[in-house]
This record gives structure tokens, sequence and C-alpha cells, in this order.
């Protein structure tokens, strides 16, 4: 048996899987985010480890439970957890969506080399510009730092004991040298930290450490039990859904908004504002355009009107229809790809006396879909092309939602029959493979599609051109 820990943003999830890698029991617990100032995104990392055992406690008694030979953890990326000396925690964990070191990042992104050897912008979201942050806000507790983990790391250190993180998880601190795939002193150098102040790091798919004999008494399961290196999130769903070759990819439709496609060479194009990162397998990279926020958008508009998404977009049905009176940017928390800005912001164009709940709702699922079309651009002028496209995450439930992204896009999306295929399962199977050396390319594979939905032709033009309207609405915005 193997476990899979997919660590979010707003919860943890833990997946179980057979030797032949089906899903056999699951298990979540949540945890809240808190933002002590407009712009700040933090969390008490000890919340995650109460959300682990409270997931392991519900899994004991599963079939097969005592039979788990192999963990990984998938992590929500870029989070800084600072440690002491001895291993305490200094302050809340620093978010992926958090963007008060802007300056510092812009600052970062200026210096020389840095993103020819991280392959990426300094986003404001990433680790690094978090310590110059820290550095000049709280020097006391900056002064006192030994060590630096990304999330998934530190559950790593909790499960092992080890100071331990994965390639593709750590790429996204603007501290690796992304095609060389180790520390970089230069890069470490430019944001005033040490390599003794960095984990190990080994391929996702490798051991990382043992169950800690403590933690495998507490939870009732194996004694002899490999932990993985895990992955990022975005890594480990590409695992969970097959992404491995060049023009394979899929789309999320999550919280924030992804398109990913896999690339098999370190091919980075920083100023498209997309994130060039290693996979979570040896010798394999990936890229993807990121929004950040996609299906939060619509939870935004739910919370201001009081009515539930569902209930916003009921009256849609499910043929999709041209583009609506009402555009809308997507901008709620600033944006990276492709236009790399904290302080961007969103809005509403087009509005008149006779607007409903559902026009701005359907301006937002149209708006989202631009933004993703945006990523997908991008993508493209780095020389990624997208033959195979999966659609995943929440908004993928909608009928409606993938009808348009499919005939926004212009290409064709499967969306997978209903099952795990994310990155609790994309976890797992790194478990496997650290136990049993498996061909990745047997165990790494795409879920069953349950359909493939095509851009509708007739509408195909007609969106073009709101796209192209887009595009000249957000070039006034930046």
């Amino acid at each position: 048996m193997y476990l899979g820990i997919d660590l979010g943003t707003s919860g943890l999830r833990a997946l179980m899987t057979d030797a032949a890698g089906k899903p056999v029991a699951s298990a979540e617990a949540q945890y809240d985010v808190q933002p002590p100032h407009p712009g700040w995104s933090e969390q008490d990392p000890g919340d995650w480890i109460t959300a682990l055992d409270q997931a392991m406690a519900q899994l004991q008694g599963s079939p097969g439970y005592s039979d788990i030979c192999g963990i990984a953890v998938a992590g929500h990326m870029h989070g800084a957890v600072l440690l002491d000396g001895s291993d305490q925690v200094l302050r809340p964990c620093i978010l992926w969506n958090d963007t008060r070191s802007a300056a510092e990042a812009a600052e970062l992104d200026a210096t020389a080399k840095v993103r020819d050897l991280s392959g990426n912008i300094v986003f404001p979201g990433f680790t690094a510009p978090k310590l110059l942050w820290v550095q000049r806000h709280e020097p006391e507790i900056f002064a006192n730092t030994a060590k630096v983990l990304l999330p998934a790391a530190y559950l790593n250190l909790h499960l092992t004991g080890r100071h331990v993180a994965d390639m593709s998880d750590s790429a996204g601190t603007s501290w690796l040298d992304v095609g060389a795939r180790d520390w970089s002193e230069q890069l470490l150098e430019a944001g005033h930290m040490r390599r003794d102040q960095m984990p190990v790091l080994v391929e996702g798919s490798a051991a990382a450490g043992t169950l800690r004999p403590e933690l495998a008494v507490r939870w009732g399961g194996g004694t002899d039990v490999t932990v993985a290196g895990g992955a990022g999130d975005n890594a480990a769903a590409a695992c969970g859904t097959g992404v491995m070759s060049p023009g394979q990819g899929f789309v999320s439709l999550g919280t924030s908004g992804v398109v990913l496609t896999a690339r098999d060479g370190f091919r980075p194009d920083p100023e498209t504002a997309v994130h060039t990162f290693c996979h979570a397998i040896p010798d394999r990279w990936y890229q993807m355009g990121v929004m950040l926020s996609a299906t939060d958008c619509m939870n935004w508009l739910g919370r201001i009107t009081g009515q539930s998404p569902a209930d916003l977009t009921a009256g849609l049905g499910e043929e999709l229809q041209p583009p609506g009176p009402v555009t809308f940017m997507p901008y709620l928390s600033g944006e990276r790809t492709p236009h790399n800005s904290a302080s961007l912001r969103g809005g509403f164009q087009g509005l008149s006396i006779a607007t409903t709940a559902e026009d701005l709702a359907r301006a937002v699922m149209e708006g989202v879909c631009y933004g993703l079309r945006d990523c997908l651009e991008a993508l493209r002028k780095t020389g990624a092309e997208i033959d195979s496209c999966l659609v995943i995450g929440g908004g993928s439930k909608s009928a409606y939602w993938v009808k348009l992204l499919a005939t926004i896009l212009d290409l064709p999306l499967q969306l997978p029959k209903d099952g795990e295929f994310g990155a609790a399962l994309g976890a797992a199977r790194l478990a496997r493979l650290a136990v049993t050396g498996d061909d990745p390319a047997e165990v790494l594979t795409a879920p069953e599609s349950a359909m493939t939905v095509a851009p509708d032709p007739l509408l195909r033009d007609g969106y073009e051109a709101g796209y192209a309207a887009f595009r000249r609405r957000a070039a006034k915005l930046t």
C-alpha cells in the first residue's frame, strides 16, 4: 500500500492506493489561512501536523492500512517555513499567494544572472523574496533562521526527521539552478542565504528517508515505511494525470488557474512570465502559465451577491452562448502569467442598469477563460505545444464552463472519469516509485477519459474577437 498526501492551501488530503495504484481509501482535514494585513497570507505549520494526524486517524482500520510501505507529500509551493537550530518554527509560514515582497522580488529579478539560472522571473510569491522581506522587516527572526523549508519539505521533516526537499518544489524558490537541478551559490548569495540553510535535494521519485518510529507507533501502521521526495502540487498533479511527455498537458480550473505541459529539456523563457520548473522525475521539466484567481473569482462573486456559484450559473444551462455584454478582468489578487504584476486589479466593464447577477457570473467565467488563454499563448511563445489536454479542478464540474474554455482555448479538452487523478494520486505514485523502482512510464499514466469536449465551431470566431478585446483592455491596465 502507498500513501499520497496532498498538502493544500485550505486542507490536507490523504489517499491510500494498493500495489497496482488503485485508490482504496481517503481522508481529509481542513485548516485556515490568516491574512494579518491586505496582501498577506500566512499559515501555522502546526495546523498541517494536526491535519495529518486527523487524516491518519480516519484511515486507521481501512483495509491494508497496516501494509503502507511508502509515503509521499505533494505541497503548495513557494511557502517559507523558517526554523531555528532546534527545528522550531520561528513565525507563521508565508504562503504562495502572499504579495508583501513585491519590491524585494523586483530587486532580485533585476539582479544579473538570476533569471538565467533560475529559469524564471522572480515573482513576489516565490520564496527568495520572502526571505529578503524577513531580513528587512523581522531582522531577529532572519538572524535566527537555521533552515528554510517549503511546506512539503516541512512535512518531510516531520515524517523522517530529515531536512529534505524534491526538485520540483525547490524550483519555485529562486535559489535553485533549475537546469542543473542543484542549489545555486550565486542565487543564494543574491538572496542573502547560504547552502547550509537549504534542505538536501532528492528527486521526487527517490527515497528521502524512513518514517520515524514514533509516528509509526502513533499511527498504528508499518515500521519500515519509505518516504519519497514528493513534489510541488502541480508537478504531483502532472504525475496523477500522466502528463510526462512533450505535447501532453492539463488545464486546472481551481482556486488558481494553470495551463501546464511537460518538457523533455530545460527551455526557459522568463520574459513570457511562464514558470519553468523541474518535474518530479529525473531528466524532465514542465512549464506552466499561472493565473492567481480562477474559480476564486466565482467564489468572490458568490460572497458579495449572497448566492452560491451554482445558483449564479444555474440559468446558463449547458448550451454555450455567444460572448456576453459584460467583460470581467480576473485580476483580484494581481496576476502572474503574462503580466507579472502584484498590484494589477480586476473589474467589470460594460455594466448597465439591466445587468443581472447572471450576467456577472457569465462575465466571470469568460474572463477566467480569457486569462487561461493568455497562459496558453505564453506557453506557445516558449515553443511548447499541447496536443492532448485534460481539464481538472473544481470548475471542471461545470459543463458550461468546460465548453466555454474549450472554445476560447480552441482546444479539445478531455474530462477524466470520476475518480482520483490529482496531486494526492500523483504523490502516492511517487511513493510507489521510491519503494519499487518501477519504470515511471508504466506508473505515471493518464486517467481514463469520460468524454472529450470540442470547441464550438459556430462560436469560435465570436470568442476569438472577445479575446482580442480582452487583450486590449488588459494592455490598458498594465
